[in-house]
C-alpha cells in the first residue's frame, strides 16, 4: 500500500512542525520567563499603589487637620507673625498703671531667639486688681507674651509697684534668615 501525500501536504506538515517547534522554543525560552516576571513586577506594584493609596490618605487627613488647625487658631498665627512695637505696647497698657516703664534686657543670641524685656509698673490702688486686669489685656493683644514669675508687688503707701520679666513671641525674620543661611551651608 502506497500512500499517496501530495508536495503540498508534506510542505503544510514540515511548516507546521517547524512553526509548532518555533512556538514552543519562543514559549520556553522567552515568554514563561517574561510571565514569571511580570507577575513579581505586578505584585510590587500593587504594593506600591497601597502604599501610595495610604501615604495619598495620610496626606490628606493631614492637610485638612492643619486647615482646621489654622482656622481655629488663625488669630494666634497672626499675632506670631506682627512685630513687637514696645511704644505701642506701653500706650495700650497705660491706662491700667500710673507708670509703666519698659526695657528690653540684654539676650544671648543662642539663647533665645525671642524678645524678653522687663517692665516696671506703678500703681494707685488697694489691691492687684489692676495688675490682672493688665494680663486679661495681655490676652487679647495683637502679640503672644509670657510673662515669667516672680511677680514682684511692692507696696509703698498707696501705691503698688510691681515688676517682672515678659516674653515676647514673635516670628524673626532676621533670626530665621540666619537659621537657614547656617543649614544651607
Amino acid at each position: 500500500m502506497k500512500t499517496k501525500i501530495s508536495r503540498q501536504h508534506i510542505y503544510l506538515l514540515v511548516t507546521t512542525l517547524f512553526l509548532f517547534i518555533f512556538v514552543l522554543v519562543f514559549s520556553f525560552t522567552v515568554l514563561i520567563p517574561k510571565g514569571q516576571e511580570y507577575r513579581v513586577k505586578r505584585i510590587e506594584l500593587k504594593k506600591t499603589r497601597q502604599e501610595f493609596r495610604e501615604y495619598r490618605d495620610f496626606h490628606d487627613e493631614m492637610q485638612d487637620k492643619l486647615q482646621e488647625m489654622q482656622q481655629k487658631h488663625r488669630y494666634i498665627i497672626t499675632a506670631f507673625k506682627s512685630a513687637f512695637n514696645p511704644e505701642r505696647f506701653e500706650k495700650q497698657n497705660k491706662k491700667h498703671f500710673i507708670a509703666l516703664n519698659i526695657k528690653e534686657i540684654n539676650r544671648i543670641k543662642s539663647e533665645t531667639i525671642f524678645a524678653v524685656y522687663e517692665v516696671n509698673t506703678t500703681s494707685k490702688l488697694s489691691s492687684p486688681q489692676g495688675f490682672y486686669d493688665f494680663l486679661d489685656t495681655l490676652n487679647k493683644s495683637d502679640w503672644i507674651i509670657g510673662v515669667n514669675f516672680p511677680i514682684d508687688f511692692k507696696r509703698d503707701g498707696d501705691l503698688i509697684k510691681s515688676s517682672f520679666t515678659m516674653q515676647v513671641y514673635s516670628n524673626n525674620n532676621e533670626s530665621n534668615a540666619t537659621a537657614s543661611a547656617s543649614v544651607d551651608k
